[in-house]
C-alpha cells in the first residue's frame, strides 16, 4: 500500500507540473498578444484618433479581463508549490484542476486580442500606406523650411534685418518638430498631412519674403528719388492753383468756388508733410531700417496723391466754368442726349415703358426744361448749373442701366 502510495503521488505530482506547465505557456502567450494589440492600438491611436476610439474602449475591457485573469495565475501559482515534497495527492489534484481552470482563461483571453488585432489589421494597413503621402510631405515641409532659413541667413548676410520672416517661420518650425515627432503631435494622420502642408506654405512665402529683402534698399532708394521728384512737381502746382482760385473768385459767383477756397493752402500744407515723411524716410534708409522707410515712402506718397487731386480739382473748376460761359448749350446737350436715349431704351421695352421709369424720366424733362434759369442774373451760378446737368445725365444712366439688368433677367 505504501509502494502504491507514492506511485499515486508521483502521477498526481507530473499531472500538476504539466499543467502548470501549460498554464504559463498559456499566461506567455496572452501576454505577448496583448502586448502585439496594446502597440498596434496605440499606432491606430495615433494614425486616427477619432477612427481608434471605440477599438481603445474593446482593448481596455480585453486588458482589465487580462489583469484579472493573470493575477488570478499568479494566486494559483503562489498558493500551489509543487516543489514542496510533503504535498498530497489530493493536493496536486486540485493544484492541477486550478492550472487546468486557469489555463481555458488565459486562452480565452488570447483568442479575444488576436480577433481585436485581425479587425483592425485592414484599417491599418490603410492608415500605414497612407504614411508615404506624410513622409513626402515632410520631406517637401523640411525642404521649404531649410530654402527658408538660407534666405533669411543672406538676408542677414546682406545687412538686411529679417526679423518678421524669421518670427512667421518659428511656428511652423515648431509644428514640423511635433508632427514628425512619434505619435503625430497627437494630429492623427490626416492633421499631420495638413499641417506638413501648412508648414510648406509657410515656409515658401517666408522664404520669398526673405529673397526680396536684399532687393528691398534698391527699391526704396528708387521711390525716394521718384517721390521726390513728384514732391517738386506738386509743390510747382501751388501757383498755378492760387492764379486759378483768384480767377474763380474775380470772375465768378462765391457759390463757384466757396467749396475750394482752402485748397491752396492745403495743397501747401500736404507738400510740407510729405517732405517730411521722406526726410524720415532718408534716415531710417541710413540706419538700414528699410520697412520703417518704406512706411514713411508709402506715407509721403499718399500725401502727395491728396494734394494732387485737391489742386486738380480748383484748375478742373476754371476749366469747365470757362466752357460753360463759352458755350453753355453743349453739357446741356449732352444731358439731352442722355435723357433722350434712356427714353429711346424705355419705349421699345416689350409691353411698353413701365411705370416708374417713365416718371423719373419725366421729371428729367422737367429739370432740363428748368435748369436755364440758373444762369439768369449778373452773376448766374455756372457751377449749380454744371452740378445740375450732371446729376441728370448720371440720373438718365442709371435708367437705362437698369432697364438693361430687367432685361438681362427675364
Amino acid at each position: 500500500m505504501q509502494r502504491s502510495g507514492r506511485g499515486r503521488g508521483a502521477q498526481a505530482l507530473a499531472a500538476a507540473n504539466a499543467a502548470k506547465d501549460a498554464a504559463a505557456s498559456a499566461f506567455y502567450e496572452m501576454d505577448q498578444a496583448q502586448r502585439y494589440v496594446g502597440g498596434r492600438v496605440t499606432i491606430l491611436a495615433d494614425l486616427d484618433k477619432t477612427g481608434a476610439s471605440r477599438t481603445q474602449a474593446d482593448f481596455a475591457a480585453l486588458t482589465e479581463a487580462a489583469n484579472a485573469a493573470a493575477s488570478a495565475y499568479i494566486a494559483i501559482v503562489d498558493a500551489h508549490n509543487l516543489d514542496d515534497p510533503n504535498r498530497t495527492p489530493a493536493e496536486y489534484d486540485a493544484a492541477g484542476r486550478a492550472f487546468t481552470a486557469v489555463i481555458g482563461q488565459l486562452t480565452t483571453l488570447t483568442a479575444r486580442f488576436n480577433d481585436c488585432a485581425e479587425r483592425i489589421s485592414p484599417q491599418l494597413a490603410r492608415l500605414e500606406a497612407s504614411l508615404d503621402r506624410l513622409a513626402a510631405g515632410l520631406t517637401a515641409a523640411r525642404g521649404a523650411v531649410a530654402a527658408a532659413e538660407a534666405a533669411i541667413a543672406a538676408a542677414r548676410t546682406a545687412g538686411m534685418d529679417p526679423a518678421d520672416p524669421e518670427a512667421e517661420l518659428a511656428p511652423a518650425l515648431e509644428a514640423l518638430a511635433r508632427v514628425g515627432s512619434q505619435g503625430l503631435g497627437g494630429l492623427g494622420l490626416a492633421g499631420a498631412l495638413d499641417q506638413a502642408e501648412q508648414v510648406r506654405e509657410v515656409a515658401e512665402r517666408v522664404r520669398d519674403a526673405a529673397l526680396e529683402l536684399p532687393q528691398l534698399a534698391g527699391n526704396i532708394q528708387r521711390s525716394l528719388v521718384a517721390v521726390r521728384t513728384r514732391a517738386e512737381v506738386v509743390a510747382g502746382r501751388i501757383g498755378p492753383v492760387e492764379a486759378a482760385m483768384s480767377q474763380l473768385r474775380r470772375r465768378y459767383s462765391t457759390a463757384c468756388w466757396q467749396d475750394l477756397k482752402d485748397v491752396p493752402s492745403a495743397v501747401q500744407a500736404a507738400v510740407g508733410r510729405a517732405r517730411e515723411r521722406l526726410a524720415e524716410a532718408d534716415a531710417y534708409a541710413a540706419q538700414r531700417e528699410w520697412k520703417a522707410a518704406q512706411l514713411a515712402v508709402t506715407s509721403a506718397r499718399t500725401e502727395l496723391t491728396a494734394a494732387d487731386r485737391r489742386a486738380g480739382k480748383v484748375t478742373g473748376r476754371l476749366a469747365d466754368l470757362d466752357a460753360a460761359v463759352a458755350d453753355p448749350a453743349k453739357p446741356a446737350e449732352v444731358a439731352r442726349f442722355a435723357v433722350r436715349d434712356a427714353q429711346r431704351l424705355a419705349t421699345v421695352q416689350p409691353g411698353g415703358p413701365a411705370p416708374e421709369h417713365v416718371r423719373v424720366l419725366d421729371a428729367l424733362v422737367a429739370r432740363l426744361e428748368a435748369v436755364g434759369g440758373r444762369l439768369t442774373g449778373p452773376h448766374p451760378d455756372y457751377w449749380a448749373y454744371l452740378t445740375e446737368l450732371e446729376a441728370i445725365k448720371t440720373t438718365a444712366q442709371d435708367v437705362v442701366a437698369r432697364i438693361r439688368s430687367e432685361r438681362a433677367s427675364h
